[in-house]
């Protein structure tokens, strides 16, 4: 097994905007190992969630290449792609994307069940990250019924449900007012610290960016440490 979680070698995004060309990304490279939370932070429209889809194998790039675990994603299928990311990534974005005809509970479940685990060591597993986040007393709520700080924290202990290599979050808490924000944050990178894996997460809150192990900046297309 690879030291390095996540490596980014010569990342490049290129558009078309009719006759010309947008180029978002210009040879990124990055290197995440166990246990580091990083920042990604840049005004917005660098392109810092291209990169996290990138990142995430929910993009490909135009050029360079994308490692998770050491295993590198350029030459994989779709399907490939796909079980590469359901087996080592998690994803958090800023609006929780919660399932509302399901309970807290189902929402965690599932991507365990989707992933081929038992229904009871799925619940059992969805009940104990519910817990950790102090939402034991709201497993049985569908969202409707939780509160935004809520919401995202099911939607963070669902991005964990299946031990993931990489955490990847963009603007987890950017719909969350500021003591919620505080609060949920906090709570992330507990979770992140305990389970040692790695995360990547952009924000704009410099506060909370000075809470993580480094800070990395996109500037004109390119990753500078902040």
């Amino acid at each position: 097994m690879s030291d390095v979680s996540l490596r980014l070698s010569g990342v490049t995004r290129t558009f078309a905007q009719g006759a010309e060309r947008l180029e978002v990304l210009r040879g990124v490279d990055l290197e995440l190992h166990p246990g580091e939370i990083v920042a990604l932070v840049g005004p917005s429209g660098t392109g810092k969630s291209t990169l996290l889809h990138i990142a995430g194998l929910l993009e490909r790039p135009t050029a360079g290449e994308v490692m998770i675990g050491g295993i590198s994603a350029g030459g994989l299928s779709d399907g490939e792609r796909t079980r590469l990311r359901r087996e080592h990534l998690g994803f958090v974005y800023q609006f929780h994307h919660l399932l509302p005809e399901f309970t807290a509970l189902e929402n965690v479940m599932m991507p365990q069940l989707i992933a081929g685990t038992s229904k009871a060591a799925a619940k059992a597993r969805a009940l104990a990250l519910l817990d950790s986040v102090g939402l034991t007393d709201r497993a049985a709520h569908r969202p409707a019924k939780l509160s935004g700080g809520e919401q995202q924290r099911v939607a963070i202990v669902r991005a964990l449900a299946n031990s993931p290599r990489v955490l990847l979050a963009d603007e987890p808490t950017g719909n969350l007012d500021e003591r919620t924000a505080d609060h949920v944050f906090g709570e992330l990178l507990h979770l992140v610290q305990q389970s040692g894996l790695s995360a990547l997460i952009a924000t704009h809150n410099p506060a909370l960016a000075a809470r993580m192990t480094r800070t990395v900046a996109l500037h004109e297309g390119r990753l500078i440490p902040g």
